[in-house]
């Protein structure tokens, strides 16, 4: 079964992995010590985060190697930016109405 990266980063425990390992790769043992479930649980979670392609592994020596495939965030955060576009939008809006307000109650 092929799974994109929205099904992958619709689960919180694979959300969390992500940020573990943004800013530094871990391996597997390192990743389940952040987690109360076993570490076939957290392999099966970075299975699927590798499958989408969010993740890569590397070999070194003995140890697997998990770190952030960063290209594919950006496609994550390409499909959100539509929807900033028009949250901007509204609070620009809503900006609009409170200073029209103030100001009508300034001038009574």
């Amino acid at each position: 079964m092929r799974r994109d990266i929205f099904q992958a980063i619709s689960d919180p425990t694979r959300r969390a992995i992500i940020v573990l390992i943004a800013l530094q790769a871990r391996t597997p043992n390192a990743i389940a010590e952040h987690f109360d479930t076993s570490r076939q649980a957290v392999s099966k979670h970075l299975r699927i985060l590798t499958e989408c392609e969010l993740i890569k592994q590397e070999h070194q020596g003995r140890e697997i190697y998990y770190s952030l495939e960063i290209d594919k965030m950006k496609e994550i955060d390409k499909w959100l930016e539509q929807f900033r576009k028009i949250w901007e939008t509204k609070f620009n809006q809503l900006d609009n109405l409170l200073s029209t307000i103030k100001e009508q109650k300034n001038e009574q």
